[in-house]
């Protein structure tokens, strides 16, 4: 990203990760709650759509999909808000197809600001990451996904989440009841989180 972007609107900007559109293995690692592969996806973008508007932006942190060109480009096609995508380790096979154009801004890291405050994207939570300290209103929030911090997935990082700062989220949707998540409820939680 070249500028840092800047959304003064925290209710019409959004962060999910680890859809994992497609993956028949995910359902199993995290016990999903679904039939199939068909009724996960379905869910998945009805979720996102009744929350995300077509205007509103979306920031993926990262293992958006399963399977190759195709599966990518149907689920372009079908889900609202302007996307950006922050790659995570199953993306990295797909970086080189057309598609990748289709996002609005593609790569491993982003600084946002949301109403201010500064918000800092990775696939993977940071244990050290710049605006950890200093007064409540200027640290920065840091966004992530990959870990699954759900209590039915089978994750081996849970014993290392107790090392996080309050000022950190998993975004994942195993987190967030398969739902896109609002920076007006990520304030919301991580305020929650300082107290």
């Amino acid at each position: 990203m070249e500028k840092p972007l800047i959304f003064d609107d925290g209710s019409r900007v959004f962060f999910t990760s680890d859809t994992h559109f497609g993956h028949a293995n995910i359902m199993r690692f995290c016990k999903r709650p679904f039939e199939s592969v068909e009724e996960m996806d379905r869910v998945l973008i009805e979720n996102w759509n009744a929350k995300v508007g077509k205007d509103d932006t979306v920031f993926h942190m990262g293992d958006f999909a399963w399977g190759g060109a195709a599966e990518w480009s149907h689920l372009l096609d079908v889900l609202n808000g302007r996307i950006y995508l922050v790659l995570g380790n199953h993306d990295m096979r797909n970086i080189n197809q057309g598609f990748m154009k289709r996002f609005e801004w593609v790569g491993f890291q982003a600084l946002i600001a949301v109403e201010g405050r500064k918000v800092l994207l990775n696939h993977y939570p940071m244990l050290c990451y710049a605006g950890t300290y200093g007064s409540r209103k200027d640290m920065v929030y840091q966004l992530f996904g990959h870990v699954h911090s759900s209590d039915t997935c089978d994750n081996i990082d849970f014993p290392r989440m107790s090392h996080l700062f309050p000022t950190q989220y998993d975004v994942g949707v195993d987190n967030n009841n398969f739902t896109p998540i609002s920076f007006t409820e990520v304030d919301a939680i991580i305020k929650k989180q300082q107290a």
